[in-house]
């Protein structure tokens, strides 16, 4: 993507009124107006909220959104010229269940409060497949740790992955410290007791690893 149409894309994302930037230092600072108003303030409803945490185009979020209407979705990504996409489908469509969040994942725990969260779904990250990257893989123990600081008791996760590492990666961490495992399986479009909403909605990507017969993993999991 050229940067003139990135800066296009960021302009045009400064006046959605479903999308939120703060800066790094408003996050850190717990400056963020919305942390433990999101339900209120944004959503202007008492509906379960649930994260897409590295939402990329915003494919899953808006989809999830169609789905249920009774629950609130906010996309969360660093690159906002990626989740524009999901942004202007969602402002387009007059979808009210629906937002994006551009800041860093590791901060997320400064972004809501506790409690605040209902559900995360992570899908498609970047496996780290290095050993020095482990810090940045996205299920390792910091990060579940930040999340269990914002989800409720018995909140759900979601993590959806065309890589057979990063599954096996977490499935080896979730059951080594404990956490409860609802469902697991290495290849959901061959499993018939798939979760149905795991199979029907594709990002774009997930749709192009199905083409080529690639499998796609799927765990469901509680923070213990």
């Amino acid at each position: 993507m050229g940067s003139k149409n990135k800066l296009k894309r960021f302009n045009e994302n400064a006046t959605f009124s479903n999308v939120v930037q703060p800066t790094r230092e408003e996050v850190v600072n717990e400056q963020l107006a919305l942390k433990g108003k999101w339900r209120t303030d944004f959503f202007k409803n008492n509906n379960p909220i649930v994260l897409e945490l590295g939402c990329g185009k915003g494919e899953y979020s808006v989809g999830l959104a169609e789905r249920y209407p009774d629950k609130n979705f906010i996309g969360v990504d660093i690159k906002g010229a990626r989740f524009w996409r999901g942004a202007k489908t969602a402002v387009e469509n007059g979808m009210q269940n629906v937002g994006f969040l551009r800041t860093q994942i590791e901060l997320i725990h400064h972004c809501f409060a506790e409690n605040e969260v209902d559900e995360i779904w992570i899908t498609f990250p970047d496996p780290q497949i290095k050993y020095k990257r482990t810090k940045h893989r996205m299920t390792n123990s910091e990060f579940l740790q930040r999340y269990k600081q914002i989800l409720k008791p018995e909140g759900l996760m979601h993590l959806k992955t065309d890589s057979e590492f990063m599954h096996g990666y977490t499935l080896g961490l979730l059951h080594g410290e404990g956490h409860e495992v609802i469902y697991a399986n290495h290849n959901i479009y061959k499993n018939e007791g798939a979760p149905n909403v795991v199979t029907t909605i594709q990002t774009f990507y997930e749709k192009q690893y199905l083409e080529i017969n690639k499998p796609i993993t799927y765990i469901q999991f509680k923070i213990k």
